[in-house]
């Protein structure tokens, strides 16, 4: 039987784009096998955040063209989806980008029956949400689980509202029935994700609380954890609904960006550093012992040393469990792309790191904190150890005694770095 090899770049919705597609081509008889093998098709799920993720992308498929000059590649995702001729000049066979992934399987076929190479990306104008569906996430106790495609904010520093379309979303009744078949599958935890999940339901009158009440309450599934928030939804009517679904993991993805009041406003974010911290402040009172966590990018366009000291002073004022650090990158076709002001890369990089330290500051901080509480774990991974290691409801490493798949309560009797240890609790 043939044999099928994937990899994912970027983000969670790419993670379950990706186990979506592998299914659908196991169930037309190709069989997985590990990217490190050989294959007769590697899927490649591709990036185009940053400059990086392009590199990234395309050195892969150039280096499966060459080495597995008899495979056929698939580029998928975004890349693919903006500017396909460049992944199919690397030695793609096929580029189908982010909105024909349910047909990979006929579209391969056809493919390999030409021999050559196809680009079937679709326009993105008035699309559709694709209904994919995971039915399990190899290795893992935890799902993703996609329920929102397509942005239109259009942060000036953003090419994905062009890559991805139109906010659409995964039907409310598909949304129980993935959940379902997840819970069945075994798995105890699901991540909600999309590309901005605060849209959800906005096309037909449904809201985020709704999708979340649905994955909360299906049999089964013992955590909902949420791929990542705007401030802007972050309402005490939103804090209060969320208090009230089961299993809602208190660890909350805020995007922030900037704590410079003038960088968020050329970065078209729609919101001040204060109510940044607003919303913060709510989550915290519904939440109390929630964990904040965020992305930070440094050097955007005009960007100078006062701006950058505002968002170390906010970073640190904020009390954030943890941060994702980014330098800016610039992308043809976005407003930030003709701003006056690009930053020279060596300033972004030292305000990178700097930033960096910070954060690994921070989140040792609040690793540390946990010292001496009693935390819900879903464990996932034999250690070298013997021990096995597991995450707590706010997304921090545990290593206790205890048994892959198993959700237990630990008490934390130590903290180095960002793993806790601790001891199970009968």
């Amino acid at each position: 039987m043939p044999t099928l090899a994937c990899r994912t770049l970027g983000c969670k919705v790419n993670q379950y784009d990706t186990e979506a597609m592998r299914e659908i081509l196991e169930r037309a008889g190709y069989v997985s096998v590990s990217f490190e093998e050989d294959a007769d098709v590697y899927l490649v799920n591709t990036c185009t955040v940053t400059g990086t993720g392009d590199a990234k992308s395309l050195k892969l498929i150039r280096r499966l063209h060459r080495e597995h000059p008899r495979s056929a590649v698939i580029a998928a995702g975004c890349l693919a989806q903006r500017a396909p001729e460049k992944v199919l000049n690397e030695g793609a066979l096929l580029a189908i980008g982010v909105q024909r992934r349910g047909e990979v399987a006929e579209l391969l076929k056809q493919a390999l029956e030409t021999g050559r190479p196809t680009d079937a990306t679709a326009p993105l104008k008035d699309a559709a949400f694709e209904r994919l569906s995971v039915s399990r996430h190899e290795g893992k106790t935890r799902a993703t689980m996609k329920i929102q495609e397509g942005c239109d904010r259009y942060c000036s520093y953003c090419i994905i509202p062009f890559v991805r379309g139109p906010v659409r979303s995964m039907p409310l009744a598909d949304v129980r029935a993935e959940a379902a078949r997840l819970a069945q599958s075994g798995y105890r935890e699901i991540v909600v994700t999309g590309i901005h999940l605060a849209s959800y339901g906005r096309e037909n009158g449904g809201t985020l609380i709704d999708a979340l009440d649905a994955a909360g309450n299906t049999p089964g599934v013992m955590r909902v954890r949420i791929g990542s928030l705007e401030p802007a939804c972050v309402t005490d009517e939103f804090a209060r609904a969320l208090r009230q679904i089961p299993g809602i993991c208190p660890q909350f993805h805020l995007s922030l960006q900037s704590g410079s009041d003038t960088v968020l406003k050329r970065m078209n974010r729609r919101y001040t550093s204060g109510e940044y911290l607003d919303a913060c402040d709510t989550l915290r009172r519904y939440f109390p012992a929630c964990a904040v966590t965020t992305d930070v990018i440094t050097g955007f366009p005009g960007e100078t040393d006062e701006e950058f000291d505002e968002t170390l002073k906010f970073v640190k004022n904020a009390r954030l469990a943890r941060l994702h650090v980014f330098p800016y990158s610039r992308r043809s076709g976005t407003y930030a792309d003709k701003l006056p002001g690009q930053v020279a890369e060596e300033v972004k990089k030292r305000r990178t790191d700097e930033l960096i330290r910070l954060g690994r500051q921070l989140e040792c901080e609040y690793v540390r904190g946990l010292i001496g509480t009693c935390q819900s774990v879903l464990f996932e991974t034999r250690s070298e150890d013997g021990m096995c290691e597991g995450f707590t409801e706010t997304y921090v490493l545990v290593r206790a005694n205890a048994e892959p798949g198993e959700l237990k309560k630990v008490f934390i009797t130590g903290a180095q770095d960002n793993l806790c240890t601790g001891e199970g609790v009968k």
